[in-house]
């Protein structure tokens, strides 16, 4: 039995604890033992967005004594936070006490789908869906730096019930981009409002994702719309709902 880390994310902490508990249904019904660092906190890739250096590499370093306590892969249910480990942690921590600790945290870390597929090798996690056709949107953190999108979408073909389409632009951003959203919301908006022209017009009935921020974006434009097309979480639709 393989033991794994969750790292929840606080965006699913907070605003989506389903999601969290869906991603380790779907780990244990694989054969997976999850563990849960209760320790774990915000990954600090938003004030390092925001050029706030000194506050995300406290919280990076918090994270990183945490995770490097454990073993086995860590995964999460995000790639945006999955790319911050990975990537963006081991700079910030480089030349400080935590840099050997931060490279070996982020050669652990794994998003959820990458995980599935790409290191254990299941495609078929025996999830069955009401039938409904669904749309899947790749975050761009994840696609552009860690590869991620084939791996969502060979999961969900496997899904009974469902039935997947393609947007006509499948890389096209959200308009999100954390605090891009705040700084620029009219541009923000305006990629947003494009975006949703392209999910609604394949028919899908779901918009399904692989980062809550991204989802909690595009439900917010849909809400705003008066639209039916819903919003679902990759791990909620792998648990076994659609």
């Amino acid at each position: 039995m393989t033991r794994v880390q969750l790292f929840v994310t606080c965006l699913v902490d907070g605003f989506a604890p389903e999601v969290g508990e869906a991603t380790a249904t779907v780990l244990e019904r694989v054969g997976c033992e999850v563990a849960f660092p209760e320790d774990q906190t915000c990954c600090g890739q938003p004030a390092h967005n925001a050029g706030l250096a000194d506050d995300a590499r406290a919280m990076a370093a918090h994270n990183v004594e945490v995770l490097d306590a454990t073993d086995g892969p860590i995964v999460m249910p995000s790639g945006s936070c999955a790319d911050m480990f990975v990537h963006h942690i081991p700079e910030l921590l480089a030349g400080t006490r935590w840099e050997a600790a931060a490279r070996r945290v982020a050669e652990r870390v794994r998003e959820l789908t990458q995980f599935l597929v790409d290191d254990l090798g299941v495609t078929d996690v025996g999830a069955e869906g009401d039938r409904c056709r669904v749309v899947y949107h790749s975050s761009c953190h994840g696609m552009r730096n860690l590869g991620l999108g084939p791996q969502a979408r060979t999961l969900l073909d496997a899904v009974a019930g469902l039935e997947r389409v393609e947007p006509s632009q499948p890389d096209q951003c959200c308009g999100f981009g954390g605090l891009f959203s705040v700084e620029m919301p009219e541009v923000s908006a305006a990629i947003m409002d494009a975006k949703l022209d392209d999910l609604e017009r394949t028919g899908a009935e779901v918009v399904v994702g692989g980062d809550v921020s991204c989802l909690l974006h595009l439900e917010g434009g849909l809400r705003r719309r008066g639209s039916g097309l819903r919003v679902r979480h990759i791990a909620e639709l792998l648990a076994g709902g659609s």
